[in-house]
């Protein structure tokens, strides 16, 4: 086998954008590939989304399967529509199910909802798409069955995220099968995959939800300690809902309301509008330091307030008011760093794709195992590897997002939409749990404060910050901003410069004529187009 064997980068690397009157951008060349390939075949952008996404599940299974849920924002014939495809808790999950634990458990049947994705995949091909439903999983099939050189950031996830999950109902015998993750570059296949993703696509996932293959899932659950019903798959449904948006300088961010945490991004945002970070400068310590306050006041909201919306004591309304954003701005103190707690407001391991085609349309698309390879369950002779998403329900009585039977969690994964003056702007999203919405506030605000082009957007310095004290930075910010950001209290932690915290975005921004697609140059993927 000839290879390299040496895969690291010793030398900074940035990506170049595709300008391009059709694009396709995510975080694996084969899948935007995929994408693009529909759109030759007479495809639009959501089936070129689509087509990704399906591919996504098996080139990287590290962040995304079969079993796992998805959000998408899709700006058709001058409309922005907004989709929610996630699961809701087995009919057994009462909170007595969990009695004696303190938190939810980390992996494992526990953490198991119903997935959501196969339905919302159905959902956005019947709506918007323009080729037959099978003909989008051609490409996923062929690279199941026939194999694909394994990419190398991708290998390295596996690396070390298989051996967490090893002890798993059906996981290393089908992501470990010769007792080790695929090393960069080693060919993998995955029969059992493409004869399920066939068995979706002849059936329109009718099988996966009322079927043979819903039949394997709850089989295997019951001999193996799960709650998953067949009532509980052939119960779910997908939402249409409303996106909910936040004015900036201009710019407005559209996000999916809840239970998702793009509403974190918005309340962020709204406190940062009133501060004049442009005067501030770009990429100064001033600009950080209120960016990350202002994202901390926004986390402190969100895992307080958001989850189900038929469970919120509060609104997305309430939570966005002016009013209240106002008031939350007054908090931050220019010269110190603060501890957050949630306000009171007013009664009242995934992956991220997005195509645009030459006809306007436009899809901001997200799909999810949660962590990782999600559950680590993996139904067997399926390759159906079900997600984690239950670990984000909390055991707390009488909190918002409290375990319930039929009840959706609060989500992280989140697909991100910019308009001006009620006109398409960028598709965008930055992918990683608590990242997306720190994220988003970061693209937009680069975006509209600083006039910066997606690409330099996405290459910029990141901080992740959470309800916890330690702010993490990249390690290619500035050390003078590092040294003022600690001496206003900041527990700052300097990331190796090979981190893979820091989130993964993909952007396409609208031109007059055309699009600029961006990839980020932390991971394997690729913006492509024609």
């Amino acid at each position: 086998m000839t290879m390299p064997t040496n895969w690291s980068l010793n030398y900074p690397a940035r990506k170049m954008p595709v300008l391009a009157r059709n694009a396709v951008a995510t975080s694996q060349p084969l899948a935007a590939q995929a994408g693009l390939r529909m759109m030759l075949a007479g495809g639009n952008a959501v089936d070129a989304a689509l087509a990704t996404a399906i591919t996504l599940t098996v080139v990287e299974p590290t962040m995304n399967g079969i079993g796992g849920d998805l959000f998408a924002l899709i700006w058709h014939e001058g409309e922005l529509y907004g989709l929610n495809a996630c699961g809701r808790a087995p009919a057994a999950w009462t909170p007595e199910f969990f009695a004696g634990q303190a938190t939810m458990p980390p992996s494992g049947w526990g953490t198991v909802t119903v997935p959501g994705q196969i339905a919302g995949w159905k959902a956005l091909s019947d709506k918007f798409g323009k080729l037959p439903f099978a003909k989008l999983f051609e490409p996923a099939i062929d690279y199941a069955r026939n194999g694909f050189p394994v990419s190398p950031t991708i290998a390295r996830q596996w690396a070390t995220q298989g051996p967490k999950l090893a002890h798993e109902p059906g996981f290393k015998e089908a992501f470990l099968p010769e007792g080790r993750a695929p090393e960069a570059g080693e060919i993998w296949r995955f029969e059992a995959q493409a004869r399920t993703l066939e068995a979706i696509a002849q059936s329109g996932g009718e099988s996966f939800y009322r079927g043979d293959l819903a039949r394997k899932i709850t089989d295997f659950a019951r001999a193996t300690g799960g709650a998953l019903t067949m009532e509980d798959l052939a119960a779910h449904e997908v939402e249409w809902v409303k996106p909910i948006s936040q004015s900036f300088k201009g710019y407005d961010l559209h996000e999916i309301p809840p239970n998702g945490q793009g509403i974190a991004a918005l309340i962020a945002l709204g406190i940062l509008e009133h501060f004049d970070i442009e005067t501030m400068g770009r990429d100064s310590a001033d600009y950080y330091h209120v960016s990350i306050e202002a994202m901390k006041l926004a986390f402190a909201d969100l895992h307080h307030h958001v989850a189900d919306p038929k469970h919120m004591t509060t609104s997305a309304e309430a939570l966005l008011d002016p009013a209240y954003l106002a008031a939350r701005a007054k908090l931050i103190k220019m010269d110190q760093a603060s501890v957050p707690v949630a306000g009171t407001p007013a009664v009242g391991g995934t992956v991220y794709l997005t195509a645009a085609d030459a006809h306007g349309t436009m899809v901001s698309f997200i799909q999810s195992n949660y962590h990782g390879f999600g559950s680590g369950v993996v139904v067997p002779d399926t390759g159906i590897g079900l997600h984690n998403r239950g670990l984000n329900f909390v055991l707390t009585p009488g909190h918002a997002n409290q375990v319930a039977p039929g009840k959706k969690p609060m989500h992280t994964i989140i697909p991100g939409f910019v308009t001006r003056n009620g006109q398409p702007v960028m598709s965008f999203g930055v992918m990683g749990g608590s990242m997306q919405a720190q994220g988003h506030m970061q693209m937009v605000a680069r975006l509209a404060a600083f006039g910066q082009n997606p690409q330099d957007m996405s290459d910029a310095p990141r901080f992740r910050v959470e309800n916890g004290p330690v702010v993490n930075v990249e390690a290619h910010l500035p050390q003078a901003v590092v040294d003022a950001l600690r001496s206003r209290g900041h527990d700052v932690a300097v990331a190796p410069a090979d981190s893979l915290e820091f989130g993964s975005a993909q952007l396409i921004y609208k031109m007059d004529d055309g699009y600029f697609a961006a990839s980020d140059a932390r991971r394997d993927g690729q913006a492509v187009g024609f």
